[in-house]
């Protein structure tokens, strides 16, 4: 579970799929681009260490999240074990899917490039990750910010001529 860079990373090569009859079904990701390798938080490496050794099913194709009776986790059961555990912690209105979209915010937030949120999506087009990034506009700002540092470290003195009126003058030198 650990990579060459030192963090934990996950492949995947499978996914979970809905079915007209309120069950899930594994199969291969919708794309080549689903199958992949994904890094995740150090700080989440322990929990699922935990997760796997107590919940999933044993072995590396094994599924990280198991039936009650073994296999696919259908829709209903995790369902009921997913609201538990938000009235654990006293939340509310809070859908699965939106780990994905808060990680993937997080993603974005923190200056993935359209390529790497497609890559940790496991999406093989740009639509999906352009609303991540829209999420995270107000790095204007930030951008700005940074910009300007940039360009301060390398800031000409505030009377040295800059590049343009030094060949205007030239021109005009010669023109004369």
């Amino acid at each position: 579970m650990t990579s060459t860079w030192g963090g934990p990373y996950r492949l995947v090569r499978r996914a979970c799929a809905k079915t007209p009859t309120d069950g899930l079904t594994v199969k291969a990701p919708k794309s080549a681009a689903g199958v992949r390798t994904v890094a995740f938080p150090a700080s989440l490496a322990e929990e699922l260490a935990n997760h796997l050794a107590e919940y999933a099913d044993a072995g590396r194709t094994g599924l990280v999240f198991v039936g009650a009776r073994g296999g696919v986790l259908r829709r209903n059961d995790f369902r009921r074990i997913w609201l538990r555990a938000l009235a654990a912690t006293g939340l509310d209105d809070v859908h699965f899917h939106d780990l994905r979209h808060t990680g993937n915010t997080l993603a974005a937030t923190g200056g993935a490039s359209t390529r790497e949120l497609m890559h940790r999506m496991g999406h093989s087009s740009v639509r999906a990750a352009l609303i991540y990034q829209h999420l995270v506009n107000g790095r204007d700002h930030a951008i700005a910010d940074y910009v300007d540092g940039q360009i301060r470290k390398v800031k000409r003195p505030p009377h040295s001529p800059s590049g343009t009126s030094v060949a205007r003058r030239r021109r005009a030198a010669e023109n004369d």
